[in-house]
């Protein structure tokens, strides 16, 4: 592959991040005006995205390993295609039923974005730094426009409106990539199957159960906040209208998508695994001091777990990258997304039942718990790692 095709696959690859975020976070904006639509309580309503969510983990699993066996590309064009299609449904959906349905449709193609996006990346970029940032940039932007663009369009368009505009887009891109983008199946079978550092096998049992935990506590604390956040911020900053809301949640997103541009810099300089630590740690305190906000303050506290959340992800998946060979970081991937997205689908629940019960006060005292369990598995793995790297460096280099 040419350095022009490299260039032109990363920009899909940007886009692509981009819309996935966009499009799941089109419905939880929605919510609030279609509880005058269908008469229905917001916790009944949010319900209504379960579905979608399940889908988007459950199905990472079949995408990252169809990937890895046929073609990455293919699979990308799929994923513009079918989200498009599924939009479009969600849009015509004559009922809160047939909603449901299309939003789990959607929840399944958007679930092949990350495993085959990621590991295509990687596999392009060579894990740089600033490459993998700039995508992580493109998918915060996508989460954080999709509250303030979603308000717009249903505001100037109506509700099906907003889902629709989207849809005609997400086609239009899958036809011009399928156009521009050359086929990679011959390439499939010459992936190499050898890591960058090979874990022991104690260390990488270890380092895989540490990553289960990370991945469903981590993904349980950024689906809450995703999800929840333009209704946090309805209730708890207080006495703002449907495009306030909005331009407050895209506020909040784009400081993580900010933060994250420093943190594609900041790997290339410093070690991956400590500042993986050092970050998540920041994520923490921003959930207890939300926690423990309302009004305005609750803007820079959401603000500081958005830097947190988006600003581990690129080394999260630099680590990972280090310790996986290329020829299995899709299905890797998708494992990893299968558990960091499924739950979802229990952050969903989790919402519904906690705020029902308890309010936003509930909610955010179960995604402390959730933060800070997340932060303990990754000061695991950062020990784990720490170890593994200094009796690498005590072993002597073969004689030439």
């Amino acid at each position: 592959m040419t350095d022009g095709e490299k260039t032109r696959s990363i920009a899909f690859l940007n886009w692509a991040h981009g819309l996935d975020h966009f499009v799941l976070g089109i419905y939880p904006t929605l919510v609030i005006g279609l509880q005058v639509v269908y008469h229905r309580s917001y916790p009944e309503l949010i319900a209504l995205s379960t579905a979608m969510f399940v889908a988007f983990g459950v199905f990472s699993l079949p995408a990252g390993w169809l990937a890895d066996r046929w073609s990455r590309r293919a699979m990308l064009a799929l994923f513009f295609i079918g989200c498009g299609l599924s939009l479009a449904a969600a849009g015509l959906a004559p009922n809160p039923v047939m909603l449901a349905l299309a939003l789990f449709a959607l929840g399944v193609f958007a679930a092949i974005y990350h495993p085959v996006g990621t590991a295509t990346l990687i596999e392009l970029s060579k894990a740089r730094g600033r490459t993998l940032a700039f995508n992580g940039v493109c998918g915060n932007l996508g989460v954080a426009l999709a509250s303030g663009i979603t308000a717009a369009l249903a505001s100037w368009f109506g509700w099906r409106g907003a889902f629709l505009i989207p849809a005609a887009l997400a086609v239009a891109t899958g036809v011009i990539f399928l156009m521009t983008v050359s086929d990679d199946r011959a390439r499939t079978g010459t992936r190499t199957s050898v890591p960058d550092v090979a874990l022991p096998r104690p260390a990488a049992i270890t380092f895989f159960v540490l990553y289960v935990v990370i991945s469903l506590a981590g993904g349980l604390t950024f689906n809450t906040v995703v999800i929840a956040l333009p209704k946090m911020v309805e209730e708890r900053v207080g006495g703002i209208d449907l495009m306030a809301v909005g331009g407050l949640s895209t506020l909040i997103f784009i400081c993580g998508a900010a933060a994250q541009l420093v943190v594609g810099r900041l790997v290339e300089r410093f070690t991956a695994h400590l500042l993986f630590g050092a970050i998540v740690a920041l994520q923490f305190a921003g959930v207890l001091w939300a926690a423990h906000s309302k009004g305005m303050m609750l803007v820079p506290a959401l603000a500081l777990v958005m830097i947190g959340i988006y600003g581990q992800i690129t080394v999260g998946d630099i680590v990972i990258a280090r310790y996986t060979a290329d020829a299995w970081r899709g299905r890797v991937y998708a494992v990893r997304f299968f558990l960091t997205f499924i739950s979802s689908a229990a952050a969903v629940s989790l919402i519904a039942f906690l705020y029902s019960r308890g309010g936003f006060d509930l909610v955010l005292a179960a995604l402390t718990g959730a933060s800070g369990l997340f932060l303990a598995a990754v000061l695991g793995v950062v020990v784990l790692v720490t170890s593994v790297e200094a009796r690498r460096r005590m072993v002597p280099a073969p004689a030439e």
